[in-house]
């Protein structure tokens, strides 16, 4: 495989994996959609920076380090799990909160670095995420790549996740996304927050056993 067929398969794969629904489709969702497209944007950024930072990691040899401690990998589940708990149990205890709701188009909202924080928390805590990155790494990545590929990758891997998430907050934060929110909004949080605190506790379910 050449370098260049081997950078754009992992781009597709990781493609494929951002766009596949979860905690971090979920939390840009509602961030666009009860707070701000401001917010919205900051958290695709923080999804994108969490992707750079799962790049470097796998370019590190993450995978090895994996395989090779396993208890490593249970200790990033339990630690993942429990952040989603925590933000299920935020989101649920907010549900009945009532919200301000700026314009559509620009700012507003609680802080676009506090929709970053999370946003990058959140995409950081899912160590299916860092294990989805060190697999597509090892099993596409050659031995010894070029180091043009090594320069190209966290760029690249950085516009894939922000973008597809930049256009989640622009979608979910117009005008019908948003007015349907807000008639619906505390069992749209319940649920938000129950997706986030199951997930949570199957990760640490699954590190238990």
């Amino acid at each position: 495989m050449t370098p260049t067929i081997a950078l754009l398969s992992i781009l597709g794969a990781l493609a494929v994996g951002a766009v596949s629904p979860g905690p971090s489709f979920v939390l840009v969702a509602r961030t666009s959609i009860a707070v701000s497209r401001r917010d919205g944007l900051a958290a695709a950024l923080g999804m994108g920076v969490g992707g750079v930072v799962f790049c470097a990691l796998a370019l590190l040899g993450l995978h090895a380090v994996l395989a090779a401690v396993p208890a490593l990998f249970v200790a990033l589940k339990v630690a993942g799990g429990l952040y989603l708990v925590y933000l299920g149990v935020f989101i649920w205890q907010g549900a009945r909160q009532p919200i301000a709701v700026p314009d559509t188009a620009g700012g507003g909202g609680h802080g676009a670095g506090r929709s970053f924080g999370f946003a990058l928390a959140t995409q950081l805590s899912n160590p299916k995420t860092a294990v989805v990155y060190a697999s597509i790494f090892a099993a596409l990545l050659p031995a010894d790549p070029p180091l043009w590929v090594s320069a190209v990758l966290p760029p690249a891997i950085f516009a894939i996740e922000a973008g597809w998430y930049a256009l989640v907050a622009v979608a979910f934060s117009a005008g019908r996304p948003r007015a349907a929110y807000l008639r619906s909004k505390a069992w749209i949080d319940r649920a938000a927050g129950a997706v986030m605190a199951a997930l949570g506790v199957r990760l640490v379910a699954e590190a238990v056993r």
